[in-house]
């Protein structure tokens, strides 16, 4: 059973920065897909960013040019290295693994909160 890791959440000022991580355990195919979502009070679950095997990452539109991400060469580790932070920012952020073969299915974190204060 693949289990999946949120790490590095915490409380920052605003236009503070913050890195996250996420670790999938087991292999990494080259069909998986590692995703970071939010979720705020109050509002939906939204996409943050996602990379595929090969390292190409794709970012919602509110988070270009304040978020960056990268992936560990052949392990399914994404690190989320997020600037500027806003109040906006605020949620919980859980990382998603979508495997489409070898126990094909989509495995979520428990999520990692990120607060901006002040």
């Amino acid at each position: 059973q693949v289990r999946v890791v949120e790490s590095g959440g915490g409380s920052v000022q605003p236009s503070g920065s913050l890195k996250i991580s996420c670790t999938a355990s087991g292999n990494a195919y080259i069909s998986d897909v590692l995703a970071w979502y939010r979720e705020a009070p109050g509002k939906q679950r939204e996409l943050v960013a996602t990379v595929n095997h090969y390292g190409t990452t794709v970012f919602a539109e509110f988070v270009k040019g304040r978020f960056t991400a990268s992936k560990e060469r052949n392990r399914n580790v994404m690190h989320l290295q997020m600037n500027a932070l806003g109040a906006g920012d605020t949620g919980l952020y859980l990382c998603k693994l979508r495997r489409t073969y070898h126990s094909a299915g989509d495995y979520w974190g428990q999520g990692t909160q990120v607060t901006v204060i002040g």
